[in-house]
């Protein structure tokens, strides 16, 4: 039986959209790991899209895009959701009380930037973050935020702005609820169905922006910046890729941890032990992508960068896009035998 709202439980987690749709999952009776959701919705993606300007710097994205995992998710487990956006701030804030009168609580996509209970230098132009709120108090609303390690507040002055900011990936006042679960999910057919998309989609998409071709193509443009840009705008945009993989969401090297653990969990359900030690290789492969960062923000330090600290970062970029090619494989011929 589900919980009253006000009863929700709240818990720390590695991302915030795989994160809030396991607290709705959990709250309405199916208990899963958070790396499993995130695994099933083959939230594992990379993509560098170098006319597509973010901020001033090309878009490059360590994971699929927003609120994928959650849809991709929902329809392997036979969850039913319920989602809106508003182009009325009025009637979308309306919608949010009336879903909290009824005692269910209910995701968001928010601005980083316009939440007041982030601290000042971690808030920044991101609409792409998920929250849930699960009960009203006067003017504040209470929500698990799972980037924190308890329950916050937020004044619906600020929860407005935070749910209609402007800019790219606009959030339009996104809810989402959950209407009910088909009866007992068939574990080992979403674990297998996540799997084959992720290996689809970082190995077969023929386009050398996507996968880990998106990865060898970023690499090489790195490479080629020291020459091509003035220098300002290279560090600028190095500092992109960072943090995009270290600070928005978990990022490159963090979403590796992640599939790692879904791995393993994904070895004992499909009853493929070989997965375990591919597992291995995503925390070598995350360990790689976190030396990547340190390197690279000490080239931004570095007031004599010069071509060849780029050439170098290239190189761990390319070494990384290898063994996650490598990976994908075995992965690939496992699921073909």
């Amino acid at each position: 039986m589900n919980k009253p709202a006000r009863e929700f439980e709240h818990a720390h987690s590695a991302h915030c959209e795989s994160g809030a749709f396991t607290a709705l999952l959990r709250h309405n009776g199916l208990r899963l790991t958070e790396s499993l959701v995130f695994g099933i919705g083959s939230g594992l993606f990379f993509l560098y899209f170098p006319l597509l300007k973010i901020y001033g710097a090309p878009l490059v994205a360590y994971r699929d895009a927003p609120n994928a995992i959650m849809t991709r998710g929902a329809r392997r487990l036979g969850v039913r959701l319920h989602k809106a956006r508003f182009r009325d701030a009025d009637r979308g804030m309306r919608a949010l009380d009336q879903a909290l009168a009824e005692g269910v609580p209910v995701g968001m996509q928010t601005g980083v930037f316009w939440l007041p209970y982030f601290p000042r230098d971690m808030r920044f132009q991101f609409n792409g973050h998920h929250v849930i709120a699960y009960a009203k108090e006067a003017e504040e609303y209470l929500l698990s935020d799972t980037v924190f390690e308890a329950a916050v507040r937020c004044h619906e002055a600020d929860l407005r702005r935070a749910r209609f900011s402007k800019g790219p990936l606009a959030p339009k006042g996104l809810l989402y609820r959950i209407v009910g679960i088909d009866g007992e999910p068939d574990l080992a057919a979403a674990v297998r169905a996540g799997l084959k998309t992720t290996t689809w989609r970082m190995l077969k998409i023929p386009i050398r922006y996507m996968g880990v071709k998106g990865i060898g193509t970023l690499a090489h443009a790195l490479a080629s910046w020291p020459a091509t840009l003035p220098d300002t705008t290279a560090r600028s945009w190095l500092a992109n890729i960072i943090r995009m993989q270290e600070e928005i969401g978990t990022g490159g090297g963090g979403f590796r941890y992640m599939y790692a653990a879904f791995l393993d969990e994904a070895a004992d359900i499909l009853k493929q032990p070989a997965l375990h030690a591919i597992s291995e290789q995503f925390t070598d492969i995350g360990d790689r992508w976190r030396d990547f960062a340190v390197a690279g923000a000490q080239v931004i330090r570095d007031n004599d960068a010069c071509a060849a600290a780029y050439a170098a970062l290239s190189a761990r970029m390319l070494d990384c896009a290898a063994r996650e090619q490598r990976a994908f494989e075995e992965i690939g011929k496992l699921l073909h035998r």
